[in-house]
């Protein structure tokens, strides 16, 4: 039997429709057809350096609050930045950014920090832009499935 590859899922979730988000990404990750890959997800003000330290790949999410990410998602970083800077350089990186208006400074200030971990972006962070819509729920779903299915095949 094989070892399973880890993925954690660490959001930010302050309403209905940012839970279904999480949700949507956590389906998407525990498809059926996914079958060496564990899936765990940790709200950020809860997930601490041993949970990325344990990870193989990681999905972030994000409200934008005042063109910044949410103060959550900023407090993991700020707990966990030095503890896994030299010990997880190159993890597979993903995330998905809930903005009500624009998402550039979120998305710019994700960039910097994954940047300074030397973590590898497997793919442009999704930006869920303006009025919410089911969209946002199908594409988080794929943004799961293609995480996990990816690591899964071994291709991050």
């Amino acid at each position: 039997m094989s070892v399973k590859k880890k993925l954690l899922v660490v959001a930010h979730a302050p309403s209905i429709n940012t839970q279904r988000m999480v949700d949507a990404v956590l389906k998407g990750a525990q498809h059926e057809d996914i079958e060496n890959v564990e899936v765990t997800y940790i709200p950020p003000l809860n997930a601490n350096a041993e949970d990325v330290l344990a990870a193989d790949a990681i999905i972030l999410g994000t409200t934008e609050n005042l063109a910044y990410m949410s103060g959550a998602l900023k407090d993991f970083f700020d707990r966990t930045y030095y503890a896994v800077l030299e010990k997880k350089q190159g993890l597979p990186a993903a995330a998905y950014i809930r903005a009500g208006q624009d998402g550039t400074g979120t998305k710019r200030a994700l960039e910097t920090i994954l940047t300074g971990l030397k973590w590898r972006w497997v793919q442009e962070p999704l930006v869920c832009r303006g009025d919410f819509s089911e969209d946002f729920i199908s594409q988080c779903e794929e943004l799961g499935l293609t995480m996990a299915a990816s690591l899964d095949a071994g291709v991050i």
